[in-house]
């Protein structure tokens, strides 16, 4: 498979990352996430709707509400691989214990719940979609944004999220799986910037990073190429 995209723009949160500056930064030296650090302050996510929104969803759309205002995407795809398992789990523990059952966890559990939380935050009916594809979420995000231009859109928003992992599930993951929240929004158009082509690959182990804060960091780093390992094959990237 071989594929090539033009990114516009991009902006990401992390704990303990937020500026610009400190993901270039970052990209130069990278260091381990600390999860106990600090998440910005949300500038752009109203106050009310903030607050019914679980960790992943939050960081998500408020760097797609950025992303809206500064650029008026025509189309937009939200990818988590992970989607809301917060409220899932919660609801899991409801049912488990004879709890009453949180109308808001249930009302949110979708995967789709933080793309349709942009477009009422906005105040705009863009057209929009969600996907999960385990390890290459990312990645198949993309593959589905080429569909989108394809389709005659001009100009796709991505946004790929998770949230913080709860703890019950953290004995049965792998010790590198990252399980902090984080978002990475990008802008993206038809174009040769940047070509991508998968090679087969041998399943590796889980990584420290999303994918997405890989290609992240490799993007900042203006690195002419690079891998991001996926399920079953390399994703390679070049400039064009």
């Amino acid at each position: 498979m071989k594929f090539t995209l033009n990114i516009t723009d991009w902006q990401a949160l992390a704990p303990g990352l937020s500026e610009a500056q400190q993901w270039q930064a970052w990209s130069r030296q990278p260091w381990a996430i600390d999860p106990a650090a600090p998440l910005a302050k949300l500038s752009e996510l109203p106050m009310m709707t903030a607050r019914r929104l679980s960790s992943g969803s939050k960081l998500a759309v408020e760097c797609g509400l950025a992303m809206l205002r500064r650029h008026q995407p025509d189309a937009v795809l939200y990818t988590s691989r992970h989607g809301e398992l917060e409220r899932n789990y919660r609801i899991v523990h409801a049912l488990a214990t004879e709890q009453a059952l949180s109308p808001t966890d249930f009302a949110l559990s979708v995967h789709n719940s933080s793309v349709g939380n942009l477009t009422i935050a906005a105040k705009q009916p863009i057209v929009s979609s969600s996907l999960s594809a385990g390890r290459d979420t990312f990645q198949q995000g993309l593959c589905e944004v080429l569909s989108l231009l394809q389709a005659g859109y001009q100009r796709v928003l991505m946004v790929d999220f998770d949230g913080f992992l709860p703890e019950f599930y953290h004995p049965q993951l792998p010790a590198e799986m990252p399980t902090w929240p984080y978002a990475v929004a990008l802008v993206i158009e038809a174009g040769d910037e940047w070509q991508c082509e998968t090679q087969s690959a041998i399943a590796g182990n889980e990584t420290t990073l999303p994918q997405s804060m890989l290609f992240l960091q490799h993007y900042l780093q203006n690195a002419d190429t690079f891998s991001l390992p996926g399920e079953r094959v390399q994703w390679r990237w070049s400039r064009g």
